[in-house]
């Protein structure tokens, strides 16, 4: 299975904060935002990874994640031009994803659960169709809205419903077969002028292929950090999570070495350059 990151966002919600840096460069409490996206491939094994990014910031990813390689994993960046919606990815990373599965992950969204990796590992081996999360909240109207039964077996799915069939809705976490090519270069753009992810999740519904998983609503917290207030809120949570469980949040060299990726010594070899941090220390303490 092959991982996607999309990006690419320059967070307008956030100005001024991202004039002179895209959105997923932020920080999110103690680490860059886009760690946390990048942490639920590796969770889930995968290791060849497509970040897309916006224009002009190449080099600024590369500085902060090389090739991957200090992670034992593959990292190959792609523009996107312009914005045209998240099935746009698809897309942009037909190529990469060739005849294999992939896991789409949007740059923005912070996900934890007690267990998550084994279920991101499982979802990830067995994919067959496309299956998705399923999130509880109290207010769903804003969000793309998912009906499903017991079994998993989605029922309906909704963009932004003003009469929700659910409480659940969708994160920003995706995993697809190789159907989704096909299904993304049939799409249409939307009034808006995208291409949706709601119509991809909608052709595999049609094709009774889409299964919904959903977390635990005892630990599981899901956060989109697209404007100041979510931002802050996103800081603070990953905050008290990593008070609260002493468990790091989006430490993607703890999660490669959780892999067998890279060794214990690589592990603390990177906490070494960061000794000053807290982070740092947390490496190096494994």
């Amino acid at each position: 299975m092959k991982g996607i990151i999309l990006a690419a966002g320059r967070g307008t919600r956030l100005y001024p904060m991202t004039l002179p840096v895209c959105k997923p460069l932020l920080p999110v409490y103690d680490k860059p935002m886009i760690y946390y996206p990048l942490s639920l491939l590796i969770q889930a094994g995968i290791s060849d990874i497509m970040i897309i990014i916006p224009p002009g910031e190449e080099s600024i990813f590369s500085s902060l994640l090389g090739s991957g390689e200090k992670c034992g994993i593959q990292i190959t960046y792609t523009v996107q031009p312009e914005a045209r919606g998240i099935a746009d990815a698809l897309l942009i990373g037909a190529h990469f994803i060739g005849g294999d599965s992939v896991c789409m992950v949007l740059g923005d969204n912070i996900l934890y659960e007690n267990g998550l990796s084994k279920k991101l590992r499982h979802i990830a081996m067995s994919n067959k169709g496309a299956t998705v999360f399923g999130y509880r909240v109290p207010d769903p109207r804003p969000f793309g809205v998912v009906e499903f039964e017991p079994d998993g077996r989605a029922i309906s799915i909704e963009e932004k419903p003003l009469h929700p069939r659910s409480s659940y809705i969708v994160p920003g976490i995706y995993f697809y077969d190789n159907q989704v090519i096909e299904i993304a270069k049939n799409l249409e753009p939307s009034s808006r002028g995208e291409l949706e992810i709601t119509d991809v999740n909608l052709e595999y519904l049609q094709r009774d292929q889409l299964t919904v998983v959903p977390l635990d609503e005892e630990t599981a917290v899901w956060l989109d950090a697209g404007t100041a207030d979510s931002l802050l809120l996103a800081a603070n949570t990953i905050q008290n999570l990593q008070t609260k469980t002493g468990q790091y949040v989006g430490c993607v060299e703890e999660m490669a070495y959780r892999q067998g990726w890279i060794t214990l010594e690589q592990v603390h070899k990177l906490g070494a350059k960061l000794r000053k941090t807290p982070y740092g220390e947390h490496l190096t303490s494994l």
